[in-house]
């Protein structure tokens, strides 16, 4: 039976890391809205390597590639076992609210990856999120062991896609039979290396064209989505959620660490991330973005050094947290995080998708960056007002209802009945 106790406080932190996070994934997820798919892996395939447009890139590609979903994915965890601890604290059965909420998030997850873009990740959290239960009660040293070892798989799982590109160019893993190896290289050249002129117009033309044409090609193509993703980013997605459980539970991504600590942090996290980043940004430079470069820079080394820079992120934006606009706006816009990471899609498929303005494939990579600071500024702008009105964001106010199979209460201002709300602590104890 459920006990009445009145609601606890906001973890004020969580939800300015968590805004950084989810206005930070738009900063690679925007190629993946505006251009043909090749073009997230590898600047070759569209949207200019040279100029301001390489710049992009490889600013991209040091600073948020990767470390913004995984910052992501730590906020994940953490915000998971606050959610059972607090049900467990209120007497609700704690197995009951998680996996009710991992059940409506994969529906969420499917809807939004059938109906409106290819690239969602809420499925693929919701799957792997079914798994953290079972790690709830660990202590924080045997999670950072268990994230480790997970991290080791997601490295050979990912080495294999350097590995396929060697072994079809010379035919080893085909046995010599050279149509079949040059069939093995064309699919991975979809998705790291240079397309055919021919591909990349057939999805200029799809992507221009009509709601219809759209949504039956992600049937065909990615029926299976969820699943192919569990496989290639489950490992390294379940690693950083452990990760962030650990963080929580040690008080780091609650300011609760001395400010030492979270420099210290920075300074192992970007002192070690920034170097390798960009030696890896000049090796594909110097490679011309040969699809082997990419698969060896993008997906394989990066496993190994990404944690210690995320976990960098998130130190530096705690030392950076302060009683001011910005960072009220940012945590209202992490406080909505649901809402906001579904209208992103919702404004970005508009702006981009033919049954909208149908700007795909018109901007470079440069100017798309245009498009994320407007939807930036649009975060911003409105989801402090909403929350001054409103308990919930309203896809946050859905996955409740739907978890608790009643319709949760609404009208109301969020703010005004957070304690915390309005109020910053920087990482001072």
């Amino acid at each position: 039976m459920a006990t009445t106790a009145p609601p606890l406080r906001r973890i004020q932190s969580l939800d300015v890391v968590r805004g950084v996070a989810v206005m930070g994934i738009l900063t690679m997820n925007i190629v993946a809205f505006s251009m043909p798919m090749a073009a997230y892996m590898n600047p070759a395939a569209f949207g200019g390597t040279t100029g301001a447009d390489l710049w992009a890139y490889l600013i991209n590609f040091v600073l948020f590639d990767g470390k913004m979903r995984g910052l992501f994915s730590f906020l994940f965890g953490a915000s998971t076992l606050l959610v059972i601890e607090r049900a467990t604290a209120r007497e609700v059965n704690p197995a009951r609210v998680h996996y009710s909420r991992m059940f409506w998030l994969l529906l969420f997850g499917l809807a939004h990856l059938y109906l409106l873009w290819w690239g969602d990740i809420l499925a693929l959290y919701a799957l792997v999120g079914l798994l953290l239960w079972f790690f709830r009660k660990l202590r924080v040293s045997r999670l950072i062991i268990v994230g480790v070892l997970l991290l080791l798989v997601q490295c050979l799982i990912v080495a294999l896609i350097p590995l396929s590109v060697q072994g079809y160019k010379s035919g080893a893993f085909t046995g010599g039979d050279m149509a079949a190896a040059a069939e093995g290289l064309r699919a991975l050249r979809e998705g790291f290396g240079v397309p055919p002129a021919d591909a990349i117009n057939e999805q200029l033309a799809l992507y221009r064209g009509s709601y219809g044409a759209i949504l039956a090609n992600r049937f065909e193509l990615f029926a299976l989505g969820p699943i192919n993703a569990l496989f290639v980013m489950g490992a390294e997605t379940l690693a950083y959620m452990l990760f962030g459980m650990a963080a929580f539970k040690t008080g780091m991504l609650s300011g609760a660490w001395a400010r030492s600590s979270y420099w210290k942090w920075v300074a192992i996290g970007f002192g070690i991330g920034i170097p390798a980043y960009a030696m890896l940004g000049w090796y594909m430079v110097d490679q011309d973005f040969s699809m082997f470069s990419v698969t060896v820079a993008v997906m394989a080394l990066p496993t190994l050094f990404r944690p210690v820079m995320i976990l960098g992120w998130a130190a530096l934006i705690i030392l950076l947290m302060r009683d001011g606009w910005l960072t009220q706006r940012i945590a209202a816009a992490g406080r909505m995080a649901f809402t906001n990471y579904l209208m992103t899609t919702i404004l970005c498929t508009t702006f981009f998708y033919g049954y909208g303005l149908g700007w795909f494939g018109y901007l470079s990579r440069a100017e798309i960056y245009v498009v994320v600071a407007v939807v930036w500024l649009l975060m911003l702008l409105w989801s402090k007002p909403w929350l001054e009105r409103f308990r919930y964001g309203p896809f946050e106010w859905l996955w409740r209802s739907l978890s608790r199979a009643r319709l949760q209460p609404l009208r109301g201002s969020a703010l005004r009945h957070d304690p915390a709300a309005g109020r910053v602590a920087s990482a001072t104890q």
